[in-house]
């Protein structure tokens, strides 16, 4: 499951793609490394089009498990899930790489590579299929809670293809291909 990815497109270049009538993300810089819980740049529809708004990456976990805030949804027929894949709930993730790590520790490090796949050397933007929420509760550290309402996203993923398999063969980001 990706929980890196990289945003180094400008936001002209994303409002141009993805038809974006509002901007509500203020000077975007480029993100080479964006982790769980960082605010990044999401489209989402609003009434008469598309806006740009910056949200945290992380949904809220189902009750039941009370985990950390989940950043790829796989199991979309869960009830937690179902409610936000109304199109209302629905959201485009830029993107211009992510990535997973390699299945083995690098015999010289003893740790993991990270490896960065893109749609290709050039690194062209392209969007993850995403869900988003408002939360209204406490979220960040337990000694620095900050009060909601937050708004949070998470990717929708299914199975690994094949270039994405060999490194990490369970799941990846459904990804939305984007032409100029």
């Amino acid at each position: 499951m990706c929980n890196l990815y990289s945003i180094t497109t400008n936001q002209a270049a994303i409002a141009a793609l993805f038809r974006v009538i509002n901007r509500y993300v203020g000077n975007l810089a480029p993100m080479p490394g964006v982790f769980p819980d960082y605010p990044a740049p999401v489209v989402r529809n609003i009434e008469g089009g598309t806006e740009l708004t910056l949200m945290r990456w992380g949904m809220p976990p189902p009750p039941r498990t009370g985990g950390p805030p989940v950043t790829n949804v796989r199991n979309t027929s869960s009830p937690h899930w179902r409610m936000w894949l109304k199109p209302e709930n629905r959201c485009l993730v830029p993107a211009n790489s992510f990535a997973e790590y390699a299945p083995e520790a690098n015999p010289e490090t003893k740790k993991k590579d990270v490896v960065w796949f893109a749609l290709n050397d050039d690194r062209p933007l392209f969007a993850f299929a995403g869900m988003w929420t408002t939360y209204n509760g406490d979220r960040s550290t337990k000694s620095k809670p900050t009060p909601g309402p937050h708004h949070f996203y998470g990717f929708l993923t299914t199975s690994a293809n094949a270039i994405v398999e060999p490194i990490h063969p369970t799941l990846r980001p459904m990804r939305r291909a984007m032409c100029g």
